[in-house]
């Protein structure tokens, strides 16, 4: 068993994308073997990890392409602060080759500027396919859909990007 708090976190930046209508964009999770998200349908915003001498919103700026196909958003807003979640302990030495206790994770609020036609799942060089499906949803729903571990951290934003929800 590995001690969790010898471990660090690992730096992510993710990527509340709004369409014009106020929802947020989702994609459902790819099932795959060792994923941190453990087995089951949740749906989760853009995120991913954060390069070595990477600035976190140029990796939110390239997540969301990987991850969706989408060049076309102008950000917004940002979080203030790190935000930062712990894995359950079943997955702690588990997940990321064991490298990491959890993320710490850096949040944008970007407005989508393209069509849904646009958006595109596919694989990207060196990157594998995170998403088998995608839609948009009120925000309201986002702490439902997530892995229940990330919960805290989606409020978290929620709270942090509430000006720019449409009413």
């Amino acid at each position: 068993m590995t001690e969790k708090t010898s471990l660090p976190y690992r730096p992510c930046a993710g990527v509340m994308l709004f369409n014009p209508e106020g929802k947020v964009f989702v994609g459902r999770r790819s099932e795959r073997k060792g994923s941190s998200e453990r087995e089951g349908q949740w749906w989760q915003m853009p995120q991913g990890g954060i390069d070595k001498d990477e600035a976190p919103e140029d990796a939110a700026r390239r997540e969301l392409w990987e991850e969706t196909g989408v060049r076309a958003a102008a950000f917004l807003a940002q979080t203030e602060d790190w935000l930062f979640y712990d894995l359950p302990p079943d997955l702690v030495g588990v997940a990321w080759k064991g490298k990491y206790r959890g993320q710490k994770q850096m949040w944008f609020a970007a407005r989508f500027e393209g069509t849904d036609g646009d958006i595109d799942l596919k694989p990207r060089p060196k990157h594998k396919a995170e998403f088998d499906a995608w839609r948009w949803v009120p925000v309201s729903e986002l702490p439902v859909l997530v892995v229940p571990f990330k919960q805290t951290v989606y409020r978290a934003v929620i709270d942090a990007f509430a000006h720019l929800v449409v009413k």
